[in-house]
């Protein structure tokens, strides 16, 4: 596998663009329209939020996934087309409808996605004006723009792609996503899109994904908070023109392992840019009873702002970290845990090693990455999460996001 420059046009047959059609405040001009279209229909696989309070686009996108059939996605930023009622539902199939018939294809194989305030009515008529200038601009070189129309408080653009040998053919990932606050798992808040030109059946891409956010976009948290737009999609389009990869052999885990390495490069980024963020972490838990169980502590610890804080001003407070586990709702042997930070042992079987260790931890938590390990010496399993620190910066940027 390939790291390889690019991020959604990266693949073969797919093209997008972006532009700025008036969703955003005029005195800025931000690009705020975003298309991606595929120069055929193929497989997609989609996972969404669970937030209970659902926008209209991911409503729509669900009914569209069904079919399983994908062609293009309209993506639009600086409003959220949520909590907007029967108004907001018929703004989002009008999107789907105005680029499907654009394409001569049908509305179920366009998907749409809305990011920004909740709660405003989405105006459709700058959309409707700007799809044909749209359209006329969608080109290899469009992902970049792309990637940006889709930013809200996002500071910088994410794009990834991967390539590899498949079958005797190069097959190709690509990816581009948002997100900066509102972040937590489950889904974290964003929107992400993926492309490849893999052939693949529907099942099996959406095993694929299903994996790779389980283990990327669903392992990092901002500020624990969750949205109601956050989507994920991947189309393919085939054109690679590899046999069909089928669950359980070797090269559909290639192809897994390229799904889930664009996922997690995007979803690194979007910690990176996290709103305030000047430190990402990873919270890595070993020796568990389960799987869920490793999860569930990891969460607890990378959530809990008494050590967000204590990241943020490279206080080497260890002692937060031991709450949080023990707080977890998780049976646990306090006098069997041992914890490191970066490659400075801590604890170990329930006890502080002492005040040369802490000298030691305080250089640790002055550095913007590294990894906090929990061994809890019960088991086997084990997890991750990324988590990063809550700055003064996170409240102001929050404290007056709509103004």
């Amino acid at each position: 596998m390939k790291i390889i420059s690019g991020g959604i046009t990266a693949p073969l047959g797919f093209r997008a663009a972006g532009m700025y059609c008036g969703i955003k405040k005029k005195q800025k001009k931000q690009l705020d329209l975003a298309l991606l279209v595929s120069e055929q229909e193929g497989p997609v696989a989609g996972v969404f939020t669970t937030n209970q309070v659902v926008a209209a686009p991911v409503v729509l996108d669900r009914l569209h996934l069904k079919k399983g059939v994908g062609r293009a996605i309209l993506v639009n930023s600086g409003n959220a087309n949520a909590c907007t009622g029967p108004d907001g539902m018929r703004v989002a199939k009008e999107m789907a409808q105005l680029v499907a018939t654009a394409l001569n294809t049908a509305p179920h194989t366009v998907f749409v996605g809305s990011t920004g305030v909740i709660g405003q009515p989405l105006p459709i008529d700058c959309i409707k004006q700007a799809v044909p200038t749209l359209l006329t601009r969608v080109t290899r070189r469009g992902g970049a723009d792309a990637a940006q129309a889709i930013m809200t408080t996002d500071l910088k653009p994410k794009q990834a792609a991967v390539r590899a040998r498949l079958g005797g053919k190069m097959v190709t990932v690509g990816g581009m996503a948002k997100g900066s606050g509102m972040i937590h798992p489950n889904m974290a808040t964003m929107l992400g899109y993926l492309t490849t030109d893999a052939a693949i059946s529907r099942p099996a891409l959406q095993t694929a994904l299903s994996q790779a956010v389980d283990q990327s976009f669903n392992c990092i948290t901002v500020d624990g908070d969750t949205s109601t737009n956050d989507t994920v999609l991947c189309l393919a389009n085939g054109m690679a023109g590899n046999s069909i990869l089928k669950p359980g052999s070797a090269d559909f885990r290639r192809f897994c392992a390229m799904v889930e390495t664009v996922c997690r490069t995007l979803a690194l980024k979007i910690c990176w840019d996290g709103e305030g963020v000047t430190k990402v972490v990873r919270v890595e838990v070993t020796g568990a009873r389960s799987t869920t169980a490793a999860k569930q502590i990891a969460q607890t610890i990378a959530t809990s702002n008494l050590v967000k804080t204590a990241l943020f001003g490279g206080d080497a407070n260890w002692g937060r970290v031991m709450a949080a586990l023990g707080r977890a709702g998780v049976p646990i042997d306090p006098s069997r845990v041992n914890l490191q930070f970066g490659e400075v042992p801590m604890v170990r079987n329930g006890q502080g090693l002492g005040r040369v260790a802490e000298q030691k931890l305080t250089k640790v938590f002055r550095a913007k990455e590294f990894t906090i390990l929990v061994d809890l010496a019960q088991g086997k399993a084990g997890a991750h999460m990324w988590t990063t620190d809550l700055s003064y910066e996170y409240v102001r940027i929050n404290a007056s996001y709509r103004s």
